[in-house]
């Protein structure tokens, strides 16, 4: 399954591709789209950034970074334009989207949902094999979805494992 993970922002979003096989994910790619101007006309690259890097990479899945409360509130809403873009061009590109706390994410890679920018930039280039991640936004972007690909295996067992109800209705309904 291949998985492109976007850590949004209105002035450099990361994006990362990795390969989820067992029994370790691959690297695939990453980068980091930087975006000035007034606010319409970064979101308007963005989306057309994305929809470029959908086209290129040819991921199965799309995951997110997801909504967290920022002190600032302006900073929280501007983050969510961003966030909407992401998911605007996924729903676009046809592709299934999950969504992941930064905590979450944080916690995944790094085992502490506090861990600083810098530990987890460490944990996803030494998990990938990466010898050079000097981009703490794509880094992000490739821990979410390292996140994703460490996620799918227990969401797969879970659903296996449910009982299948079935029905106890018998005959047509009146």
């Amino acid at each position: 399954m291949r998985i492109l993970g976007i850590d949004p922002g209105t002035r450099t979003c990361g994006w990362g591709v990795v390969e989820a096989s067992r029994p370790r994910a691959k690297h695939v790619a990453h980068g980091a789209v930087s975006l000035k101007g007034e606010l319409s006309g970064r979101l308007a690259r963005l989306g057309s950034e994305l929809d470029s890097i959908l086209l290129e990479v040819r991921p199965d899945v799309v995951a997110v970074e997801g909504v967290f409360t920022h002190r600032n509130a302006r900073s929280a809403l501007l983050l969510g334009h961003a966030r909407g873009v992401a998911l605007l061009c996924a729903a676009r590109a046809g592709l299934p989207v999950s969504e992941y706390s930064p905590a979450t994410v944080k916690r995944s890679v790094a085992g502490n949902g506090r861990a600083e920018k810098g530990q987890v930039q460490m944990m996803v280039a030494a998990i990938l094999g990466i010898t050079t991640l000097d981009n703490s936004d794509a880094a992000d972007a490739l821990a979410i979805a390292l996140c994703h690909a460490q996620q799918v295996p227990a969401m797969e067992r879970l659903a296996s494992s449910r009982p299948r109800r079935k029905s106890t209705r018998s005959g047509s309904r009146k």
